[in-house]
């Protein structure tokens, strides 16, 4: 195997400083990011209202079907 030449050497140091050093150089810092304008909790408690209501609801209609069931179940 050849050894390496001294001009593909420098060239091969040459790209190598051109890739870590160019982009730190045209690296900006991003703007921050916006405050949110709501942290979620008031989308879970109405989540939370519905199913509520929902478990509401359906215990109402079944227990009258289970108050007139032939299994007396309760």
């Amino acid at each position: 195997m050849a050894p390496i030449s001294r001009v593909s050497f420098a060239v091969a140091i040459v790209a190598l400083v051109f890739a870590v050093v160019f982009p730190a150089v045209q690296a900006q810092a991003p703007a921050p990011a916006p405050a949110p304008t709501s942290d979620g909790t008031a989308i879970d408690q109405g989540i939370a209202y519905v199913l509520m209501f929902l478990a509401l609801v359906l215990t109402y209609l079944i227990h009258p079907l289970d108050a007139s069931s032939p299994y007396k179940l309760f």
